[in-house]
């Protein structure tokens, strides 16, 4: 499944002409039971959801899930038992979906469907209870981890903490069920840019928070500060890289600083690391998570690599968002009891062996 902390509805797949992965079929369950529309659970509990839940011609709780990447999901809301850990929680509810749209077929047909882990009531973290939950992403397949509960592995601390960011007042741009984090400058190479803090800081509206998101695959900035960054980075590689010139080429739509690279090369040269500077913690993402080789574009005798921050606004997002890309080789605590995230730099393969998990 995909891990997505920046969605709340968990739900799998219902349709085996979708994905050559095993489906949920609930006629083989026994414990399986439709959501009706009239229940509160379709009335209330969605009203997070950025399109309402419906009814369909059978009276079920109808729901259409839009994510960020353009691509959606379609069904039915549904309770059935789930095990977690050797513990049965019953009248679980997800989403049995049969259709949607995928802007990535090739990766979406390995997965059965997507576990959404965000503060939203019907989240699988906050159905399950868990007042603690842990990952580490990493940037070989297969390796990761994801832990429920309580990490108290002295090897992996120690944990840099940083307050999650909460408005009680709805305001129109601001994701309340979202993990949103006080992001408070970016450095390029130890050197700290110079952007206002203003540019950081939610506007009335709400637009403008920082929210991570293991969902979303690369970071993306609003303009001021993605132009600041992009500059800079810019500056700092114009000896070693070869831009590409083509006004016409944004990578994922918001990519617009990328490179050429000869395809007979097989390393990149030193590049500047780039820090995101929280309140009390801070990324640093540096070598080889800074650019990603675009699949199937070569010009002429050189492949294609794009940086890895993007302008959210050319998505239409309001928000900072940090992808997974960038949460590779870190452990990643969300500590929802004291309202915090904590960060940690890691090697998720050895973590993984730590656990006892070998592939």
């Amino acid at each position: 499944m995909v891990l997505d902390t920046g969605s709340e509805l968990s739900w799998l797949h219902s349709n085996s002409t979708r994905i050559k992965q095993p489906i949920f079929n609930p006629n083989r369950s026994l414990t399986y039971r439709p959501v009706s529309c009239s229940e509160p659970t379709c009335t209330t509990r969605t009203q997070d959801f950025s399109i309402p839940a419906s009814c369909d011609s059978k009276n079920f709780c109808h729901a259409v899930l839009s994510y960020a990447d353009a691509s959606s999901s379609e069904g039915n809301l549904a309770m059935d038992t789930f095990t977690i850990g050797g513990s049965n929680f019953t009248g679980t509810i997800f989403g049995s979906m049969d259709s949607g749209f995928s802007s990535d077929s090739d990766e979406d047909e390995k997965t059965t469907g997507l576990m959404g882990m965000n503060r939203g009531s019907l989240s699988f973290v906050s159905q399950m209870g868990f007042k603690k939950f842990s990952y580490c992403i990493s940037s070989l397949d297969f390796s990761g981890i994801l832990l429920f509960g309580e990490s108290n592995f002295t090897w992996i601390l120690p944990l840099n903490y940083t307050p999650l960011v909460e408005i009680s007042l709805p305001l129109p741009y601001f994701d309340r069920v979202a993990y949103t984090i006080k992001l408070e400058g970016i450095k390029v190479s130890n050197k700290l840019l110079p952007i206002p803090e203003s540019v950081f800081i939610p506007d009335h509206t709400g637009a403008g928070q920082t929210m991570v998101d293991s969902g979303t695959q690369f970071t993306f900035l609003l303009g001021p500060a993605y132009t600041a960054l992009r500059s800079e980075f810019l500056n700092q590689t114009m000896r070693t890289l070869k831009v590409l010139e083509d006004q016409d080429f944004v990578f994922q739509g918001a990519m617009d600083l990328c490179y050429r690279v000869p395809v007979n090369q097989t390393w990149l040269p030193k590049l500047p690391s780039v820090s995101l500077v929280f309140r009390g913690a801070e990324i640093t993402v540096s070598g080889e998570r800074l650019l990603y080789r675009v699949p199937g574009e070569i010009r002429e005798k050189d492949s294609i690599h794009c940086f890895t921050f993007g302008n959210s606004e050319l998505l239409a997002v309001e928000a900072y968002i940090i992808g997974h890309h960038h949460q590779q080789n870190v452990w990643v605590e969300y500590d929802l009891e004291k309202s915090r995230i904590g960060f940690a730099q890691v090697r998720c393969d050895i973590a993984s062996q730590r656990f006892g998990f070998y592939r």
